[in-house]
Parts: structure tokens; sequence; C-alpha cells
């Protein structure tokens, strides 16, 4: 089952109580490929300037990461800058140059039309809803937002939701996209204007997966350690699909085990800057804390069976 990306790739300076770093590369596709790769091979449309680090690009292919999507555009490439508080959850972006990114058009490929399991960044919906015209007939869409569409574009993104299965977006998204502060209504309203499915991130409090059948909640992995939570978000998003595509398997169960491999992904992206922390990780790590996850939240009931 073949998995693509659609999105922005960034050179990030990030600030934190904890550190800082200048020009790493990030963006939501690398973040979203990082973590899938350690699961199943990813296909990546995106662009990049002249000055990016290729390099970094060149240890992600050796993983299973597929760049021939990606355009070098001549100029600079995609730079954010931001400084997180305390609490890691109020941040204040201090510098966006869109360079490259500001004239990204979506060019799949011929041998990425026929993905299968699609995620589209949070890009443009209008850029987004041109994604799917190139594409076949894949099994499952999956897309995200932010709040600056959901202001600007609202009637364009919602004609998205019609096309997609699952919307993964974080709770300030769900809730200003839906009008309403309690999350689970929230939830329910986008399941209203077409997808099958919405995943809502919570940060700390973990993350939200509801459809016309189930609702799911998973806990944030506990860390004792925490540098930057930029991409966590993309991450799970990673983890999600890359799972989904590996076993090809879309049971309310397997969503189930999705919604873990998308919260371990997230814990690994923000115990170091950037993507760093996905460059030691092994297959074995993943699976521990996969397990780790189950530990977290079995018990047994103690009740009696029956009536």
């Amino acid at each position: 089952m073949s998995l693509l990306v659609v999105g922005s790739i960034a050179l990030d300076s990030v600030a934190t109580p904890f550190g800082e770093t200048a020009d790493d590369p990030g963006g939501s596709v690398l973040f979203f490929a990082a973590a899938a790769a350690l699961l199943h091979p990813v296909k990546v449309v995106g662009v990049v300037g002249r000055d990016f680090p290729l390099g970094v690009l060149r240890r992600l292919e050796e993983r299973g990461v597929d760049f021939s999507g990606v355009e070098t555009a001549d100029g600079e490439s995609f730079r954010w800058k931001a400084r997180y508080s305390y609490d890691l959850i109020s941040r204040e972006t201090l510098d966006t140059r869109l360079g490259v990114f500001a004239g990204f058009q979506p060019k799949l490929p011929a041998a990425f039309r026929s993905a299968d399991y699609v995620f589209l960044g949070n890009i443009d919906p209008e850029l987004q809803l041109g994604v799917l015209d190139q594409v076949r007939e894949p099994k499952l869409v999956a897309c995200d937002t932010m709040n600056y569409w959901i202001q600007s574009k609202r009637d364009v993104l919602l004609e998205l939701l019609r096309h997609i299965d699952y919307l993964i977006i974080n709770d300030s998204e769900a809730r200003e996209l839906s009008g309403d502060w309690n999350i689970y209504r929230a939830a329910r309203w986008v399941l209203t204007h077409g997808p099958r499915g919405v995943v809502i991130k919570q940060g700390e409090y973990g993350a939200l997966l509801m459809d016309a059948e189930r609702l799911f909640k998973v806990p944030a992995y506990p860390l004792e350690e925490v540098f930057d939570p930029t991409g966590a978000g993309d991450a799970f998003a990673g983890g999600f699909m890359g799972h989904l595509a590996r076993t090809g398997d879309l049971s309310s169960d397997n969503l189930r085990r999705a919604m873990v491999y998308g919260a371990a992904m997230g814990s690994f992206a923000v115990e170091e800057f950037g993507i760093r922390r996905f460059d030691g990780v092994t297959g074995g790590e993943v699976d521990a804390r996969v397990r780790a996850f189950r530990d977290l939240v079995h018990f047994d009931h103690g009740l009696e069976d029956g009536p």
C-alpha cells in the first residue's frame, strides 16, 4: 500500500526555555515523513529553495522516503521563526517568510497518482483539492488544516471536507471550525460535514478519535523531558497514516492501534528539536513505546460478566 504526503518543507528557527535552534529542517512534510518512514515507505510532494540542506533529505531517503516529487526552485526556502513559553503550549510567531513556498502548486509525478493512502498537510485548501484531482482511487484520504485557512477560506475548506475520509486537527482548530467550545460536539459537527472520522489532537491531553460508531481516546505519553513541541502533530499524523498504510486494515480495532502509533510518534518528536529525534529511533523503540501505551491504559475492571 503506497503512502503519499503533500505539504510544506521549511527551515525552522525555534526557541524554547530549554534551548533554541536556527534554520532546522522541518515543515509538515518532514515531520510526517520522518515518523511514517519508521513504519512504511513514504512518497513526498513539496518545494524547497536552493538554500535547503539536501543532505537531510538524503538521510531520509535511506529510510524509505521518496523525494522525487519535491521541486527545487530558484529562491529562498520557506522559513518560520517562533518562541515558546514555559508551558510549551503558548507560542509567539516571530517571523514567517514563504519564499518559494508562496508559489507552490503541487504536481504529482505519474507514479504517485495511484497512492492508496494520502495525507494533505495544512496548505491552502484549494491546493489540497487540486491534489485530490490528481489522485486516482485512494483507499483513504486524511488532511490537516489550520486557523488561518478556517478564517480565510472557510467555504473552500468545507467543500474539501466532502472529499476526505479523516480530518486530523488540533483542539483549537476544531473549536474554531465548528463554533463550539465542547470538543466532543465539535467532533460530531465535523462528521456532519463529510468525513467518516475526525482525529482531534489535544497536546499533553492526548488525542481523540470519533466516527459514527466509536469514540476512542489515547493519552499523551508521560515524558519527563520535553524540548520542542514543533511538528508533534504532523509526526502524530505520520504514525497514524504509516500504520494504516503498512497494514491495509481500516477496521475499528486497527484504527485504534493507529491512534496509539500516532501518539508514540508525537512523543518521539518532542524529545529533541526539529526532526532530530527520529534519526536514532529504531523499530524496537517504536514497539516498546506502543507496548508502554498498552500498559498505561489497561486495567481489569473487576466486575462480574453478565447482565
